[in-house]
């Protein structure tokens, strides 16, 4: 239990809002008792004053001994004196702290408006007022108001509980808060992590609520894309090792069925000749297969190796045409380069990128109609270097574009080699190109050809 990130999170939460309100409540508690105190103070001086300002008026016996009547009925003690300190009338009788009071204080500078002589509560017995009486301008005497310090304990009391009382409350609604709180952030966590189990556990089809539009909403869309591109990714490799499976059964199976066919003894030389043709055919379909494979692998782990050079772009694209030139001618397609031939300097690996082309010409030559053309057009310009290869052959339906850069995929379903490769040029062109900062694309309709262009950005070459 304590290890969980719910404990931990509210009891961090708690441990923070315990000491705001701590301070908060000692602020406000301090100032509560601090104006009730005053309050009574203030109070006390003003029924001094009051006496005061009837004995100014009437400083006789009879008036003196009225004020004493009147205090005597109530909770504070009045003592009179002369301006000397001599008592003159008491309510209550003087105990020795209201003499010492009495004795101590300086008649001289007492302040027409008088003031509190003892403020000490928590101290002392009672806490004094003194008011003196001015008649025509001469000190005539004082009016000594005492207020036994219980009643401010009291009040002072009655905070604290009350106080204490809304502390608890507050502490239990804090406490609930925290709780519902912490549930409320860590339950997302728990799915989360009860998802990544399942991940971890294989299951790829995992679904997180996304309707928080906070960092966690984030958190769990972009796990449930994660599960579905894990389960997206298993397809394709599931589908990606069948294919495999399949492209490697099919020339193995060729080369061990007329291995054995040559091994007889019943066959003449001009089969021999024509079945190790066949085994030959098989072979260097599989190192080329293979091959492929170890390319992609090594581009997955951007293991690829890029040596890029200076190289003329009409060479390049020349060197190419004279490569492909006797295929084209074979197949009675008519093949036809063109190369703005400027000079420019292309920055790119020779090898490789002839090897695209290669890739790219071939597949064109497999659509494309005896009697049809095949262009290959390269122009170096202020946007960069653009080599095109466009044919009027069989095209691709609309529906095998999105997928043509997918390996092992191919538009011919039933995989003859015939009309259709590996199904793995495409892919590695794609990434070969993209490696070179360049970017290629494909504009195909079904019945009317295919256009494949090829465009390296500046920086891809030189000028």
């Amino acid at each position: 239990m304590f290890n969980k990130l719910s404990f931990k999170i509210g009891l961090l939460f708690f441990v923070f809002i315990l000491i705001i309100e701590s301070f908060l409540f000692f602020i406000l508690y301090t100032n509560l008792v601090n104006d009730r105190i005053e309050e009574v103070m203030g109070n006390l001086l003003a029924r001094g004053n009051t006496h005061s300002a009837v004995l100014e008026d009437d400083f006789e016996s009879p008036t003196l001994k009225h004020v004493g009547l009147m205090e005597s009925a109530s909770d504070y003690v009045v003592i009179i004196t002369d301006a000397t300190g001599n008592i003159l009338i008491n309510s209550d009788p003087v105990e020795e702290e209201m003499l010492e009071v009495i004795e101590h204080t300086d008649y001289e500078d007492m302040p027409v408006e008088g003031e509190i002589v003892e403020e000490r509560w928590n101290k002392r017995e009672y806490i004094v007022t003194d008011s003196p009486i001015t008649i025509d301008g001469t000190h005539q005497g004082h009016v000594f108001m005492f207020a036994h310090t219980n009643n401010i304990k009291k009040i002072v009391d009655q905070l604290s509980d009350q106080f204490f009382i809304a502390g608890i409350i507050t502490l239990i609604l804090t406490i609930i808060t925290i709780f519902i709180l912490s549930r409320f952030i860590t339950l997302p966590l728990i799915k989360i992590k009860e998802a990544t189990e399942q991940l971890n556990e294989g299951s790829n089809k995992v679904e997180l609520s996304a309707e928080r539009k906070d960092e966690l909403g984030e958190l769990a869309n972009s796990i449930t894309l994660l599960s579905q591109d894990l389960d997206r990714l298993k397809n394709e490799r599931n589908e990606f090792l069948a294919s495999i499976s399949h492209e490697l059964r099919t020339p193995l199976t060729y080369i061990k069925g007329y291995a054995d066919v040559v091994n007889r003894q019943d066959i003449t030389e001009s089969e021999v000749k024509e079945y190790a043709a066949i085994i030959r055919e098989e072979t260097e379909y599989l190192s080329v297969l293979i091959k492929n494979l170890f390319d992609l692998a090594r581009l997955d782990q951007s293991r690829f190796i890029i040596e890029r050079e200076e190289v003329q772009l009409c060479d390049l694209i020349q060197s190419v045409a004279d490569r492909m030139k006797p295929a084209f001618e074979e197949e009675n397609i008519i093949f036809t380069a063109n190369c703005t031939d400027g000079g420019e300097v292309a920055f790119v690996d020779p090898e490789r990128f002839q090897q695209i082309l290669l890739n790219i010409l071939d597949n064109a030559k497999k659509h494309s109609y005896e009697s049809g053309e095949v262009f290959l057009e390269a122009a170096h310009t202020t946007g960069g270097i653009h080599i095109t290869v466009s044919d009027e052959g069989e095209g691709i339906p609309e529906e095998d574009l999105p997928h043509i850069w997918d390996r092992l995929y191919r538009v011919e379903k039933s995989r003859s080699r015939e009309s259709g490769g590996s199904g793995l040029g495409l892919a590695i062109a794609k990434e070969i190109v993209e490696s070179h900062g360049g970017r290629i694309a494909i504009e195909s309709e079904w019945g009317k050809g295919t256009q494949v262009r090829i465009t390296l950005m500046r920086g891809g070459y030189v000028v």
